[in-house]
């Protein structure tokens, strides 16, 4: 941003230290900042100050005049719904807790509009001043020194107002008054069945509103195109592309000079009275350029591209960018399917669906924690159905190499050619639906992390409304795949034609063995949602978030509706399907810590068996060539669809994905007991020796065998051996694979727990949501072994533990969970593990390392199905 744009924003980190009490008279201070002559640099200015209308009698005009008394408004950070701005403040204290949401809030505050109100500080007049605001939920009327300057419209559809004639020397105040929000009649944001909604249903504003004072003449925007040399790399093209906006009723000559990846552009424009002109300058040939990968395949480096407009000499205006040079395509292989080809690389996509705060509010530390544990599991992508995040977000994909695929979202106003969506678009609403994708295309453009933009989700727009989008497209500059939906749903719709994504589930449990089938979700083409459903947090987590009543009825009702799942509608406010074949499977809970370690184990397996088996297939004859897990995270805590809990605690689900997505990495079959070595990464892996035993389930040895010599060109698959029906097998058994390189050091290692009466899905009896199983497998052996003890050796230095665990027993443990904590208990997080959940033979030990935030000797927990629990503190 230029030094002649002023953000009215606070810093986050100021935004993290807001006051919890209403603004007092002298608090109001805090709310003006001085807004002076471009060598003063940027300015923020501390937040907003919030209130209903129904606490108020003043219309905008008077509210947005200077020193208008705001002693009994709330303070709010810059971004900040009004629920948020409430929370903040104390009004609403421990609302993710049990039913607070529902019980503890009053809706009757969110019925009326709410007025956003800050004062700014002005030395000298600009000839150009403009406010920027980038999107209002639902609506808002613009009042600025008690003038009207009109409306904006939609959570996305950003609008500049021309301020240059009201602002004045000296203080300055700046009102919006923001109407309640309705997904189904409004360009707002719905949590559809993923969350609880927000009872305010996120009203408010949660980007940053600007405030730009240019010159005579400004830079609206910049982008660059690239495109690279295939397949050698050895060469990139790179164009700059400058916005200039002539803000005078005179002709103007600018000259634009900068520097676009270090190397020197410089060109003349001439301009009309308030013309406003794209200018592209002449390529720039780079030689061995420094290419973006997905962090897999290589690095993420960044180019800069610097510009200033000057004006008779002097500086008018400047403005600076990232960019990445990358290569992206995306088409329909042979088969109809969706592919992604990154820098000449087809790419399998193993991404995860991604869900604000649902507040949305901005925390930057803990988006940060959640992209690493991203990369930690080894995804590659992200897809954000209509919660189009902050800058930062898109800032941290670029840096840490997380492709990312954006879209508007279903169900809602977004969508209402579904028929079962929001209403159906008017004609004063494609304007918005246009113009919201012209400014979220103007924020993703020169973003290397985003590979593709989804214009819908379930279903895919008709053509009229395809055109009408493409053209916004073609209006910014939009290099990137267009795609038409996550679903095939609409069918193949020109000018797009097909979205080559299927969308028929599941969404709630199905058995690990279901993703081997060739129907429905299995593996093959492109998936663009889709998962066994539920996830249970660890125990920590679900005593956190679930009331006392909740937590009994967890286990012991699991037809009974639960508040942490969906938004309360059937069939996902219960947990009847996976609690019932967590049972059937694994034995009835007999307690909450029972149920929650039979859930680890369930959740485990059914993830690790997803991303294996999309791995297996990735170059079958109809090759798996991607697919998002639903979902990677949560909104709120939550009991269903995610990786990771949303207070960030790794648990079954997480190490699962982390398991079946190593580098190279070696795993077991389902459908025909195929042993394979999947690769997910462009180094070479040769001489490797595979080794897989079966067991029993009281540890004797059944069978044995191995392979060497082994070769697998990444990413790719290499078939290594299939096992043999083992007679005499216990009702639960156990298959151990171990994968090592020519030295003997270990490069993987799986451990199944698997039943000779196997899982039957009943496909012809499918839903939409789920299939059913005729047979389940007998897992009960697993809760029948005897009690292990380990011997747990810790050392801690800064935010580095290493762990030892020994099984000093004569029972295998199937997989041993560790956990951090802290000095007063609570449990250190956010945490990244080498590995968890593992499997231990009598005598065997492990040693792990966990990453975290520095503390001084923590306490290291290690228990599980079979483990007694055992703690220690670490070493230093």
């Amino acid at each position: 941003m230029s030094a002649l744009r002023v953000r009215v924003a606070l810093s986050l980190a100021v935004l993290l230290t807001l006051s919890l009490a209403p603004a007092s008279v002298a608090a109001q201070a805090d709310v003006v900042t001085t807004l002076s002559e471009a060598e003063s640099g940027d300015t923020a200015i501390s937040g907003w100050q919030i209130q209903s209308s129904a606490q108020l009698a003043s219309a905008g005009e008077e509210i947005s005049q200077p020193r208008y008394d705001g002693s009994r408004w709330y303070r709010a950070g810059p971004r900040s719904t009004v629920l948020a701005g409430l929370v903040q403040n104390g009004r609403y204290p421990n609302l993710f807790h049990g039913t607070n949401l529902r019980d503890n809030v009053n809706r009757a505050d969110f019925q009326v509009p709410w007025w956003y109100r800050t004062e700014f500080h002005v030395r000298d007049r600009s000839p150009n001043t403009v406010l920027k605001i980038p999107g209002v939920i639902s609506r808002g009327e613009v009042f600025l020194n008690g003038t009207r300057l009109g409306d904006v419209v939609g959570v996305y559809n950003a609008r500049e107002f021309d301020i240059s004639a009201l602002v004045k020397p000296g203080r300055n105040a700046l009102a919006i008054k923001v109407a309640p929000a309705d997904p189904k009649k409004d360009f707002a944001i719905s949590w559809i069945d993923w969350a609880q909604p927000a009872p305010d249903n996120n009203m408010g504003l949660f980007r940053d509103v600007e405030i730009a004072r240019g010159g005579a003449v400004s830079l609206a925007g910049s982008y660059v195109h690239t495109k690279l040399a295939l397949p050698g790399l050895e060469s990139a093209e790179v164009k700059a592309f400058a916005e200039v906006r002539n803000n005078t009723n005179a002709p103007q000559t600018v000259l634009l000079q900068g520097e676009v990846a270090s190397r020197r552009i410089s060109q003349p424009v001439r301009l009309n009275a308030g013309e406003t002109r794209t200018v592209a300058f002449a390529p720039e040939t780079l030689r061995n350029p420094r290419v973006w990968w997905p962090y897999q395949y290589g690095e993420q480096p960044l180019y800069r591209l610097d510009l200033t407009a000057r004006v008779n000499g002097r500086a008018s205006d400047h403005t600076e960018t990232k960019f990445g040079i990358r290569d992206v395509v995306s088409n329909l292989n042979a088969k109809g399917d969706r592919q992604f080809i990154v820098n000449g690389k087809q790419i399998q996509i193993r991404g995860g669906g991604w869900a604000s705060d649902l507040l949305l509010r901005t925390q930057p530390e803990r988006v940060d924690a959640q992209l690493r544990y991203t990369r930690d599991m080894g995804l590659n992508a992200i897809r954000l159905e209509g919660k189009l995040e902050t800058p930062e977000f898109y800032e941290l994909a670029d840096r840490y190499g997380i492709m990312l695929l954006p879209g508007w979202e279903c169900c809602d106003k977004w969508e209402p050619w579904t028929g079962w969506g929001g209403d159906e678009w008017k004609p004063e609403d494609y304007p918005i639906a246009a113009g919201s994708l012209n400014a979220q295309a103007r924020l993703l453009r020169n973003h290397p992390s985003v590979i593709a933009f989804l214009i819908g989700s379930d279903i895919s727009p008709p053509e009229n409304v395809q055109r009408m989008y493409l053209a916004e497209f073609d209006k910014v500059g939009w290099a990137n795949p267009v795609v038409p939906a996550a679903s095939l749903n609409g069918g193949p719709q020109p000018p797009l034609g097909s979205s080559g994504s299927k969308m028929e589930g599941p969404y709630d449990w199905v058995p690990p063995n279901y993703w081997y089938g060739n129907q429905l979700g299995a593996a093959f083409g492109f998936g663009g949602e889709l998962s066994a459903g539920h996830s249970i947090p660890a125990l920590d987590t679900v005593k956190g978030m679930l009331n006392a009543t909740e937590q009994e009825q967890l286990w012991r009702e699991p037809a009974t509706p639960q508040f942490h799942t969906g938004r309360g509608n059937e069939p996902f406010n219960n947990l009847y399907l996976f609690s019932n074949a967590l049972a059937q499977r694994y034995g009835t809970p007999t307690s909450l810590p029972d149920y929650v370690d039979k859930a680890q184990l369930a959740n485990y397996e059914q993830v690790r068996a997803q991303f294996e088996a999309n791995a297996r297939r990735m170059n079958a004859e109809r090759p798996a060539t991607g697919f998002i897990y639903w979902m990677l995270n949560n909104a709120w805590p939550s009991l269903n669809w995610h990786l990771y809990s949303y207070d960030l605690n790794p648990a079954g689900a997480y190490f699962g994905a982390k398991k079946a997505n190593e580098p190279v990495h070696i795993q077991y079959s389902y459908d025909d007991r195929s042993v394979v070595v999947a690769g997910q990464s462009p180094k070479k892996a040769d001489r490797l020796t595979a080794t897989a035993e079966v067991y029993t389930i009281d540890g004797k040895l059944a069978h044995s065998q191995t392979k060497s010599g082994i070769s697998v060109s990444l990413p790719g698959v290499a078939e290594v051996f299939t096992l043999p029906e083992v007679p005499n097998l216990s009702a639960t058994y156990f298959v151990r694979l171990k994968l090592t390189d020519a030295h003997g050091k270990d490069v993987s290692r799986n451990t199944y727990w698997l039943s000779s009466k196997p899982d039957v899905p009943d496909w012809a009896n499918s839903d939409w949501y789920y299939t059913p199983v005729s047979q389940f497998a007998d897992l009960k052996g697993l809760a029948a072994l005897p009690k292990a003890s380990v011997d747990v050796r810790a050392r801690s230095f800064g935010d580095r533990t290493t762990v030892t665990i020994r099984n000093t027993s004569t029972s295998i443990i199937p997989a041993a969970q560790l956990t951090l904590r802290k000095a007063d208990g609570s449990q250190l997080l956010p945490v990244t593990w080498s590995d968890n959940y593992v499997a231990l033979w009598p005598g065997e030990s492990v040693t792990v390392q966990a990453s975290h935030q520095p503390t001084r000797r923590p306490t290291v927990e290690v228990n599980g199905i079979n483990v007694a629990p055992q703690r220690l503190t670490a070493a230093e």
